[in-house]
């Protein structure tokens, strides 16, 4: 699979743009008005699926109002909170049109900013923002750098802003590109199969608003979660991706993931052989 040629000019563009929502009532509808202003002049023909994942809140029926008079926007439900990467999944298995775009429901994009990432899809299959002037606070700003440093180091995603909620996919390679994540490790899992499979990945500028309602929902407690994702997933994937070999009788592309992660193979190996050897003098009957 590769990225080709598709040149496809603003007019003809059709979009879905999925929106995944968990407590946001306050702000959901001014997202939402936002989203219709931006694909209605990027677009022929679009629609916004909001994907309200079990909110406690009156988010379902914020958004049910605004459906009356924004006709393009699609409702789903799930009946109990399952996860961002979740929500996400299930947007995009609800998608129709060419392009599948996502972004977060808390209104800290500006979405004229998607027209510049929807014309990176003339020649990439998948187009990523990159927050420039980034609105929040230090802390997070900090954690964000070494996440970016360790999914470039460990997984290969190749992007500066791996978790910016701005991204923009061609439709044909979704399919292969649906996250199994339930939670925020999401993006670096997409961004990863991405580069697995061969697909272009392009870049953007974006800019980043501060949060004006509601409250993140990403926090230090999601740290280990993201991690307990990651690890796994660089092990199993990356570095001992399973049925290589089946693989590679299919496609030499996904088939070369396994020469790509040998200088890792080879660095697990080394650490596991000096724990080993530096060891040696415990007693056996005595293990340690």
């Amino acid at each position: 699979m590769d990225g080709g040629q598709c040149q496809v000019s603003a007019g003809q563009r059709s979009v879905s743009l999925i929106l995944p929502a968990h407590n946001e009532e306050m702000g959901i509808g001014a997202a939402l008005e936002e989203a219709e202003r931006a694909l209605a002049e990027f677009s022929s023909d679009y629609e916004i699926i909001v994907v309200d994942d079990g909110s406690s809140d009156g988010t379902a029926a914020a958004v049910a109002k605004a459906a009356i008079r924004l006709p393009h926007v699609r409702l789903i439900r799930h009946p109990h909170n399952r996860g961002y990467g979740a929500a996400l999944r299930t947007g995009f298995e609800s998608a129709r049109f060419d392009l599948v775009a996502f972004t977060d429901a808390d209104c800290q994009f500006h979405l004229a900013d998607l027209g510049r990432l929807l014309s990176l899809t003339d020649a990439s299959p998948v187009a990523v923002g990159y927050r420039v002037e980034r609105q929040d606070p230090w802390r997070r700003r900090f954690f964000s750098w070494g996440y970016n440093l360790l999914v470039r180091t460990l997984l290969g995603t190749g992007v500066r802003d791996c978790d910016c909620a701005l991204k923009v996919f061609r439709k044909e390679a979704v399919p292969a590109l649906l996250p199994t994540s339930t939670g925020f490790f999401v993006n670096a899992e997409m961004l990863t199969r991405a580069r697995q499979f061969g697909y272009q990945v392009a870049e953007a500028p974006v800019r980043h608003r501060p949060r004006l309602s509601g409250t993140s929902k990403v926090s230090l407690r999601d740290i280990p979660a993201t991690l307990r994702a990651l690890l796994p997933f660089w092990w199993s994937e990356v570095l001992f991706p399973a049925a290589v070999q089946a693989e590679e009788a299919i496609s030499p592309r996904v088939g070369s993931r396994a020469v790509r992660a040998m200088p890792y193979s080879l660095l697990v190996i080394a650490v596991a052989a000096l724990m080993f050897f530096s060891r040696l003098d415990c007693s056996l009957q005595e293990p340690e």
